[in-house]
């Protein structure tokens, strides 16, 4: 018994279906790839995007991404945030949690890396029209911090 062949115009309408019945609430998401799976402490990863819709709500999350070998249940940061029309930026330190001694790690792995998106908004915010810019900077006592191989934001629209 031979395999059958898929007709391509078959397997394109039936991506593009797919395609069609989601509905994507992602605004914007960019990951920043650390060198050699270590962040300094001097590496601030930047992430500019605008927002044009004034009347939706957005929630703003921090992306984490770390091997197994990372050795601690949180990660200490500072967020930077420049809004439309701010002339300096806004910090605020975050204190990440990454896993518990009960459960292990809190985001989805596979293999021995592991993705965490953490919000960092308390509930869904309205946002000005303009453009933002965050950075993200680790504030934890080793310099380089080891074992982090991406960091960026991710910014989704509040369904209505």
């Amino acid at each position: 018994m031979g395999m059958k062949r898929v007709h391509p115009v078959g397997v394109l309408l039936v991506v593009l279906l797919a395609i069609s019945s989601c509905q994507t609430i992602d605004v914007f998401e960019k990951n920043a790839t650390l060198e050699s799976h270590r962040w300094q402490a001097g590496d601030k990863p930047a992430f500019d995007f605008a927002i044009k819709d004034t009347n939706a709500r957005y929630n703003i999350f921090v992306v984490i991404r770390h091997a197994d070998a990372y050795r601690y249940n949180n990660l200490w940061v500072n967020i930077h945030t420049k809004a439309p029309g701010d002339s300096v930026a806004r910090v605020q330190a975050l204190d990440l949690q990454l896993a518990t001694n009960e459960k292990g790690w809190l985001g989805a792995g596979m293999d021995d890396i592991y993705e965490h998106r953490i919000r960092i908004s308390q509930a869904p915010v309205l946002l000005k029209p303009g453009n933002y810019r965050f950075s993200l900077e680790q504030i934890m006592r080793d310099d380089p911090l080891e074992h982090i191989l991406n960091v960026g934001i991710r910014v989704e629209k509040e369904p209505d």
